[in-house]
């Protein structure tokens, strides 16, 4: 397909207990490369790319319709059946659909491994939503040859995000591994570094191998400001950021000009109210998570985080940059 350009995709800022909505501009999609005689070909058409997508879609419809979850890991897994099944836990309590699990059936551009072997992932752009949130990046995944593919991950990409270009014939790459050499770090040596980043903040000794992005703009604000009511009753707050092992997924950039890693990072935030009073969820999306649970002085909050990262080649000044992310409560318990 023709996406010569990429597309940029805004986020505002992020409440309590949510990952922020996102608003849209007009951004450009990532450069495709000119294919050379020695490239592999696609093991997919653009047609069955968009067939597959389009039943994973329905399914999704499906089980927003119903708010119910039980039929969708027909066509989702890893960190997307966990979002997703927390979305329509959320939505059957409150009656509404949070509107940044939409997923706009229109796409900017499909990245189709050019790899014969399994697993096998499809990288996809689509287009920024009807109400202009930022585009979604899709990664579709098939385990092996008799599985059906599945959405494994949905990340909302940033505002001013740069995709790297990726190589073809027509719209093909090679995917990577967690332990690809040649970068400025390993992709899995980048989840993990990302994670401490957002844990340890600007004290975390890999703080400067990455350049700023919105999910720890975000967590840092959001961090401040709850600390101020905690602090005034005299209560605590921690939060602790956990790679979830062997859940990555790596697109080989044009010419060996890095990594477009995807991969889930599990979170706990422990709130202690002090000075004798209880913890409470902080939003609807809490309380519809916490039920009827008994509070107490203290609550954890266990989060999917999606991270989105591009992780550039040896031997240039660039750093590693996170360049889209989907955060998701899907637990609330008193401690």
């Amino acid at each position: 397909m023709n996406a010569s350009k990429l597309r940029r995709v805004a986020t505002a800022s992020l409440i309590v207990a949510m990952l922020p909505m996102v608003a849209a501009c007009e951004e450009r999609v990532p450069q495709v490369t000119t294919p050379t005689a020695t490239a592999s070909a696609p093991v997919m058409t653009e047609a069955k790319e968009r067939k597959i997508r389009t039943s994973v879609l329905d399914t999704l419809t499906k089980a927003d319709q119903a708010k119910d979850a039980s039929g969708l890991s027909e066509r989702v897994e890893g960190p997307e059946l966990a979002v997703r099944t927390s979305q329509l836990t959320i939505a059957k309590a409150t009656n509404s659909l949070d509107k940044r699990s939409t997923i706009p059936s229109k796409i900017s551009q499909t990245v189709i491994p050019t790899d014969s072997s399994w697993p096998r992932s499809v990288f996809t752009i689509t287009t920024t939503t009807d109400d202009q949130q930022s585009q979604r990046l899709l990664v579709l995944n098939q385990e092996d040859a008799r599985s059906n593919y599945k959405l494994w991950a949905v990340a909302r990409l940033f505002q001013g995000a740069q995709l790297p270009a990726f190589e073809v014939p027509k719209l093909g790459s090679s995917m990577g591994t967690a332990k690809d050499t040649g970068l400025v770090a390993t992709p899995e040596d980048a989840v993990a570094h990302y994670a401490d980043v957002l844990q340890n903040g600007a004290k975390s000794q890999y703080a400067k191998e990455f350049g700023d992005d919105q999910l720890r703009d975000d967590l840092t604000e959001l961090t401040a400001t709850v600390q101020k009511g905690i602090a005034a009753n005299k209560g605590t707050q921690s939060q602790k950021f956990t790679v979830e092992p062997d859940q990555i997924r790596i697109m080989r950039a044009a010419g060996d000009n890095g990594d477009l890693v995807v991969a889930q990072i599990n979170s706990e935030w422990v709130r202690a109210a002090g000075e004798g009073r209880e913890s409470l969820p902080a939003s609807d999306a809490e309380k519809a998570l916490f039920g009827k649970g008994k509070a107490t002085s203290t609550m954890k909050v266990t989060y999917v985080n999606v991270v989105a990262l591009y992780v550039p080649k040896q031997g240039t000044d660039a750093k590693i940059q996170a360049v889209g992310a989907e955060r998701q409560p899907i637990k609330v318990e008193a401690q």
